[in-house]
């Protein structure tokens, strides 16, 4: 579950544009209601309902629109708890610890080195059936770090594990760098000696009554364990591009032998090779109805060859790429 922070803003764009919100909003499985009495609402719902505001408003960077001009006081008493700390790298320590509170199935980790990296990561939500929420994420937390810091901090680089393509000079304008997609792993890269820059709202009386409020929030939530499948789909996603979604190197990632890996899978009646046929699947329809070509996607997928992708299309849809988009409406995609 998430606070609704997200479908909230995303409902406002669609007042803006004189959208009626209803359809889209049933669909998504959420209530206008709920949105504006500011229930808690589904993470998979707002994941939907932002894609779905997104092609009604026909505006493809929908989550960093979102991100870039909302008031950050919004974010409650996740902004309170930062703001207040003496350092950037406390703020963020506290961000890490209590960003549950807002969305439960976002994960931050702060790793400080050559560089200092913040990683964003999905547990209990899948990861590749979004695009628009996690840029959202990316761009609330960079905004935080400039407004906390008073500096326009440009970051080292970002990066996402879902795919982008065409011009990127709009998200280069409120990123302040050009982030690289079909990567391993979501992140954004700052220069290390930022974390030691002191706030301006440093309160240390203020910090310690936040941390206790947020401490007993998290006392009084409860969050779900998420589904090993998810967990699995969430580290297929970011290696199908590189073609090295095997059930060997997923185990890895996950910490386990292929022998456990393989037991985990059959205990909760799951295939991996169904698991990895179903992401494609799923990932296809969507690269098909967003026009890339069939050589991008069996790419994008990690098949070796365009034939193997268009077989697969056969089998899923009973249709070559082609005849799906000529049976969806969807025009034949430009030649790169």
């Amino acid at each position: 579950m998430a606070a609704g922070l997200a479908s909230r803003l995303a409902l406002a764009q669609l007042e803006r544009h004189n959208i009626d919100p209803a359809p889209l909003l049933a669909r998504s499985k959420l209530s206008a209601a709920a949105l504006r009495g500011e229930k808690r609402v589904s993470v998979a719902a707002q994941i939907e309902f932002i894609e779905e505001v997104s092609r009604a408003t026909k505006d493809d960077w929908i989550g960093f629109t979102m991100a870039s001009d909302f008031d950050l006081r919004e974010l409650g008493l996740l902004y309170y708890v930062a703001a207040s700390s003496r350092r950037l790298e406390d703020a963020f320590r506290r961000v890490e610890r209590y960003v549950r509170l807002g969305n439960e199935s976002l994960v931050l980790r702060m790793d400080k080195g050559a560089t200092y990296t913040i990683g964003l990561s999905y547990q209990g939500a899948a990861r590749y059936l979004d695009r628009h929420q996690m840029e959202f994420f990316a761009l609330v937390l960079l905004r935080l770090c400039r407004q906390l810091v008073g500096k326009k901090i440009v970051p080292l680089g970002a990066s996402f594990v879902h795919h982008r393509s065409g011009d990127m000079r709009q998200v280069q304008r409120f990123l302040g760098c050009e982030p690289r997609y079909d990567a391993y792993s979501d992140e954004i890269k700052l220069e290390p000696s930022l974390a030691e820059l002191p706030l301006v709202g440093d309160d240390p009386f203020l910090n310690e009554m936040m941390v206790k409020h947020c401490e007993d929030a998290l006392r009084a939530r409860r969050t779900n364990v998420s589904p090993f499948r998810t967990i699995v789909e969430n580290a297929i996603a970011p290696l199908l591009p590189h073609a090295e979604a095997r059930a060997k190197t997923i185990a890895h990632r996950l910490g386990l032998s292929e022998r456990t890996f393989a037991r985990r899978l059959e205990a909760e009646g799951l295939n991996f090779g169904d698991i990895l046929d179903h992401l494609r699947r799923e990932l296809a329809l969507r690269y098909l109805d967003e026009g890339l070509q069939a050589s991008q996607i069996a790419w994008l997928l990690g098949f070796h060859q365009p034939s193997s992708f268009s077989h697969a299309c056969r089998r899923w849809t009973g249709k070559t790429p082609s005849e799906h988009r000529r049976a969806r409406g969807v025009g034949e995609p430009a030649m790169a």
